[in-house]
């Protein structure tokens, strides 16, 4: 199945979204000069193909997440896969992600605070049966952060 098409309007559409996700059909249509109906059109016509969607983002600091680690997790004697949705499982988990390379699952985390970051470790991520190791780094800053699934 060939991808849709997005020319510059949809591609304008989805860049006044991404600054403003509450930016209205009538704000959007003036600001390119179309009409309302055009881009209610045209933001039907993008998700019915699924080339985008409308989501919120939510901000880490905003709801108390003050500390952000990024972890390699290496697995033995059980199947990635398992041990990856069993980590999903986690609501601090982010983000899980099977690899190949070192490791076999990385994960993003998010914790309010650095006196959360051992009990995290050693009693909830250790404790699943497969995970053989645990490789850790702490974010000290965010450079850049975007929901974009696919740049434009």
């Amino acid at each position: 199945m060939a991808s849709p098409t997005l020319d510059s309007l949809d591609t304008s559409i989805i860049d006044i979204l991404r600054g403003n996700g509450r930016a209205t059909n009538q704000e959007i249509a003036e600001r390119l000069s179309v009409t309302a109906a055009t881009v209610s059109a045209r933001l039907q016509k993008m998700e019915d193909a699924r080339v985008m969607r409308v989501v919120a983002v939510t901000d880490f600091a905003a709801h108390g997440y003050n500390v952000i680690i990024a972890l390699g997790v290496q697995v033995r004697g059980r199947n990635v896969r398992d041990v990856g949705r069993d980590l999903a499982k986690l609501p601090e988990i982010l983000s899980v992600n099977v690899m190949n390379g070192d490791h076999d699952i990385e994960l993003l985390v998010a914790l309010r605070d650095f006196s959360e970051v051992q009990t995290f470790l050693f009693q909830h991520i250790a404790g699943i049966d497969g995970v053989a190791h645990i490789a850790s780094g702490i974010a000290v800053d965010i450079v850049k952060f975007e929901f974009n699934v696919v740049p434009l």
